[in-house]
């Protein structure tokens, strides 16, 4: 048997404004509220990692005193499902991300942005499950 991916761990100053945000990308939903830990994941699946097989994974949320200095080591992509990628980044910037420089030559498939507190992540060009 293998692990599956349950969960992903993102430190930050303000667990309920960026839940926020990942919430509206991602139609998620508050699953839980704790001291500081804000936990997120689809509502399709409310069972999340009790579920045999893939899930998908849920995003937590923990502040932290410390802010985000360098690029992150480790970043999500999402995938546009009902629009195209240049609506998707649109719609995106109006919910407060914006665009972000991390090297990138001009010429890729995919949009870079960051969330409101500087997390890089990757629009994928359109592509449905």
């Amino acid at each position: 048997m293998a692990s599956k991916f349950t969960e992903l761990a993102i430190d930050c100053a303000d667990p309920h404004a960026l839940a926020g945000f990942w919430c509206a990308v991602l139609g998620y939903e508050v699953q839980d509220e704790e001291d500081g830990v804000v936990t997120i994941g689809s509502p399709a699946v409310p069972e999340g990692r009790n579920r045999r097989g893939p899930v998908p994974p849920t995003l937590t949320f923990a502040r932290v005193p410390e802010g985000k200095t360098v690029k992150n080591r480790l970043h999500i992509d999402v995938n546009p499902t009902d629009r195209d990628q240049g609506e998707e980044v649109r719609r995106l910037l109006g919910l407060g991300a914006r665009h972000a420089d991390v090297g990138q030559k001009g010429d890729e498939s995919w949009a870079t942005l960051a969330d409101p507190e500087g997390n890089e992540f990757c629009v994928l060009a359109s592509r449905c499950p």
